[in-house]
């Protein structure tokens, strides 16, 4: 494995940078900002704010949206949508942490 850069993240690389506008993300998305605002509400995505108030979202936000609009347009209602988006991501979450365990107690 080559070794880890010492310049500091790019942020075109980073998955969490706010890079998007909201008018920007609901174009990606095909939906409207009402949408974004409501997943808002219903606490799947907190976009980051501007200086000028405006929200700002990732590449991360973006796909939970999608995965969101994905569920939506298939008859789930929103809320639901958003518990079962939060869920998936918690479950992804502890199993990239258990196969860390498990390489760490492998290699000890």
């Amino acid at each position: 494995m080559p070794p880890r850069s010492t310049r500091p993240v790019d942020t075109l690389d980073d998955d969490n940078y706010p890079a998007y506008t909201m008018g920007r993300a609901a174009e990606m998305l095909g939906t409207t900002p009402a949408f974004l605002r409501a997943l808002g509400d219903h606490r799947l995505i907190t976009p980051l704010r501007s200086e000028g108030g405006h929200r700002r979202y990732s590449r991360y936000q973006l796909r939970l949206a999608a995965r969101a609009r994905q569920l939506v347009d298939t008859g789930t209602h929103i809320e639901a949508a958003c518990r079962i988006i939060i869920l998936e991501d918690q479950l992804e979450q502890a199993q990239r942490l258990n196969e860390e365990l498990h390489t760490r107690e492998a290699t000890s």
